[in-house]
């Protein structure tokens, strides 16, 4: 399944997600990012397994982290993590904007950056962080999300699964992923989710 790109930057920047929360919180930035291949893709992370103590460990996640105070904005503090975390250039990337904000488990509220990334650097990363990149497809998670049900609901954390080949999202990523299909699936033809 491809996406369009004028379809993407119009859903994507139109897109309203959850406001940032008005308790303390640490804050946080990530790049959801689209590509194309053979279909389009949306680019994955496997933290690395670094034990006890870590809660990402071999959590699928976007790339991104904690803001710094030194960052000028949520959006610069995206574009370094991406250029940390991957090596990828902010001026390889055409963002669309933020589409809201989203809480974990551990009281961390990240904001989303979404964009498209013309595939022109060479990925690398720090497997002590990230144990591999997982292009995640968009027609997977579009068939997952039409077989499940998981359309025009708010599905419980339980329920709130995406299988990627060998993972499968959850928890905050896979809430990011859900609103992300609910912008996009009016978009999409029936025949595209595989049923």
């Amino acid at each position: 399944m491809k996406v369009d790109l004028s379809i993407l930057e119009k859903v994507m920047t139109s897109a309203v997600g959850p406001p940032a929360p008005a308790f303390d919180h640490q804050a946080a930035a990530v790049s959801l990012l689209f590509f194309d291949k053979e279909e389009t893709f949306i680019l994955g992370i496997l933290k690395a397994d670094r034990g006890t103590g870590y809660p990402w460990s071999n959590q699928v996640a976007l790339p991104g982290g904690l803001i710094d105070t030194s960052d000028l904005s949520p959006l610069h503090a995206a574009k370094r993590e991406l250029e940390e975390e991957l090596c990828i250039c902010g001026d390889n990337v055409t963002y669309f904007g933020s589409i809201g904000h989203f809480q974990t488990l551990q009281n961390k509220v990240i904001e989303v950056f979404a964009g498209v990334w013309n595939q022109k650097d060479a990925l690398c990363f720090d497997p002590g962080e990230i144990a591999r990149v997982i292009p995640i497809p968009l027609s997977a998670i579009v068939h997952t999300h039409a077989t499940k049900g998981l359309s025009g609901r708010l599905p419980a954390m339980h329920e709130l699964l995406y299988p990627v080949a060998d993972v499968v999202v959850w928890g905050v990523t896979a809430k990011i992923l859900h609103f992300t299909l609910e912008q996009l699936y009016p978009f999409i033809r029936k025949n595209d989710t595989g049923l």
